[in-house]
């Protein structure tokens, strides 16, 4: 981290499909692919207990705001589903944001409330919201997975039809 750059870490499912779309956003420095917010230390993909599956964003703040990547993390997972995305089933997968300082906790918060208010998702948001806590970075070959398998597995993708509408714009 330095002083024009800030950390997010976010879990929507499967780490992989999260890394692929979220990297090629402007303004992301660097992204890391691994374990948080559950009760194994040194987690591994092996042994990582009620950990999520989650991504360590660096961004710059002055290209891309918090806001606006917690709005495209939610066209490309469904923040709907508990412990679920696509045919991936369990805590491990589960919508999580996980705030570094007070300021990101109200964003987050205040980004669920639009989502919610906005009608077009699905359902009800049921993404936790918790302080960010260890995160144990995930073996080397799940790192940029998608970017070296091309055709691997992903269960993410953009959905334009949940795009928040900025404040003052109709969401018809």
């Amino acid at each position: 981290m330095t002083d024009t750059t800030e950390k997010a870490i976010l879990a929507g499912g499967c780490f992989w499909g999260m890394q692929d779309l979220i990297r090629k956003r402007p303004g992301v420095v660097a992204t890391r692919v691994g374990y948080t917010g559950g009760d194994v230390p040194n987690a591994t993909y092996q042994n990582h207990g009620t950990h999520a599956e989650a991504i360590e964003i660096v961004f710059d703040p002055d290209k891309l705001s918090y806001r606006d990547l917690l709005e495209f993390f939610f066209q490309v997972h469904d923040p709907t589903t508990k412990n679920r995305q696509g045919n991936d089933v369990g805590v491990s997968y589960r919508s999580a944001i996980f705030y570094t300082d007070e300021q990101q906790r109200q964003v987050a918060e205040d980004t669920i409330a639009d989502v919610d208010a906005s009608g077009l998702w699905p359902g009800k948001v049921v993404t936790e919201v918790s302080p960010a806590g260890p995160f144990w970075e995930a073996e080397p070959e799940h790192q940029d997975y998608l970017e070296r398998n091309p055709g691997g597995y992903t269960c993410h993708f953009v959905r334009p039809d949940w795009k928040l509408p900025r404040r003052g714009e109709s969401a018809t």
